[in-house]
């Protein structure tokens, strides 16, 4: 890392977004202006699959054990890396029974898939969960949002007939595309196959395998390979970015699963009155948020997009005469709906300046006699710090037009 670059933990404190604590090693203290970024990225990824025709659902945090043995991620992950409880909280307290915080959504979307009878008309059927997950990683790989031990999940199950794994996947991959474009990452998919260890049926991984690279070919998409790095259940595609400092991650994921659907007894009625098994397609776009926002804030070393910023624009006062107007500057720009701040401290125009470049602020709209007189604002801009004036309701068309990309 380039020594005049500052991590994400280090931003993250200057900024006031968020920070860890020894009290909760491995989860997140989220501050106000951190938690603005976490909603935004939350507005943007619901939009995103709602769009796509998801249907959010959520499910219970801590949940009894004998789930995860049934769906088999008991066997790998059950001891070491996941969070279990003997709790005596039946009825007569004599009998205690096994939970665990759950480490992953997907067998309890199974859940909700069972909660009635399905029909082939309801397939595909898309699940969208905001999942909020506890791992337990080793003390010392737990690295600020990197890697954490409570983390959130924009998590997706679609549950679908064999003849429409194509569209699904292909629809998936160009949701992960348009996303990783709108944040300026270069991006690369690469198709991870069976481990050594796994669950299922053989001849289920050659079918799903080769479901993924059709979908690939199909699409002209190149992939690279990651041999042997598939889920237990099911191979995947994953979406491998590069940041601004040309760091490799591995974020998004599609995975085909006909595992869990065996396992936990899933069907459908198809046309004929029969049973059939669905195929389960499991999704994330972000990967977690806490990884997502760390990747991000190193990228743009706190100077988000004003959509993201959690101050979009400051009004600066010359001096203090020029607050009351300054004030007024802000309620036209809060009922604009942007995010604003008066900087009324007591200080020089040139420390206040200052201060909100620290602060990636990415506008400062100046205000004195003149602004004051004319209803203008002296617009400078965190990008090239050069300076314009701007009538109140010029500045706001400009702004909302920037934060309305995404917003």
């Amino acid at each position: 890392m380039d020594k005049n670059l500052k991590d994400h933990k280090q931003i993250g404190q200057e900024l006031e977004l968020f920070f860890t604590s020894e009290l909760a090693p491995g989860a997140p203290f989220w501050l106000p202006k951190g938690m603005i970024i976490f909603k935004e990225l939350e507005k943007y990824i619901r939009k995103l699959t709602e769009d796509a025709g998801y249907l959010e659902t959520s499910t219970p945090i801590m949940i009894k054990s004998q789930l995860f043995k049934q769906s088999g991620h008991w066997e790998k992950f059950g001891e070491h890396n996941m969070y279990n409880l003997e709790l005596s909280d039946e009825v007569d307290g004599s009998k205690p029974v096994n939970y665990s915080l759950k480490p992953m959504n997907c067998p309890e979307s199974t859940i909700l898939y069972r909660f009635r009878q399905r029909s082939y008309r309801e397939l595909p059927l898309r699940l969208s969960e905001m999942g909020r997950l506890h791992r337990r990683e080793k003390s010392g790989e737990v690295n600020g949002l990197l890697r954490v031990r409570q983390l959130t999940m924009d998590d997706a199950h679609i549950y679908a007939r064999e003849n429409q794994i194509f569209d699904e996947v292909s629809s998936i991959l160009d949701m992960m595309t348009s996303f990783y474009k709108s944040f300026g990452f270069e991006y690369e998919f690469r198709l991870a196959t069976r481990p050594e260890v796994r669950a299922g049926k053989d001849e289920n991984w050659d079918k799903a395998e080769k479901e993924l690279v059709q979908a690939l070919e199909k699409k002209g998409l190149k992939a690279g390979d990651k041999l042997g790095d598939g889920a237990f259940y099911g191979p995947k595609i994953d979406v491998h970015i590069k940041d601004s400092q040309g760091r490799d991650w591995q974020l998004a994921t599609v995975q085909l699963d006909f595992h869990q659907p065996e396992a936990l007894d899933l069907e459908y009625i198809d046309e004929k009155g029969g049973k059939q098994r669905p195929v389960m397609i499991h999704r994330a776009i972000f990967g977690s948020f806490e990884r997502f926002i760390a990747i991000l804030t190193e990228h743009f070393q706190g100077s988000f997009p004003a959509w993201l910023s959690p101050v979009q624009a400051i009004v600066i006062p010359i001096s203090e005469k020029h607050v009351k107007y300054g004030k007024r500057v802000a309620d036209t720009l809060i009922h604009g709906c942007i995010r604003v701040e008066v900087d009324s401290r007591n200080e020089s125009m040139q420390a206040k300046i200052r201060d909100a470049q620290l602060q990636k602020v990415p506008y400062m709209l100046i205000v004195g006699d003149r602004e004051e007189k004319e209803g203008t604002v002296a617009v400078r801009s965190r990008s090239d710090g050069k300076q314009e004036v701007l009538r109140i309701e010029e500045f706001l068309e400009r702004i909302k037009k920037e934060v309305e990309l995404k917003g």
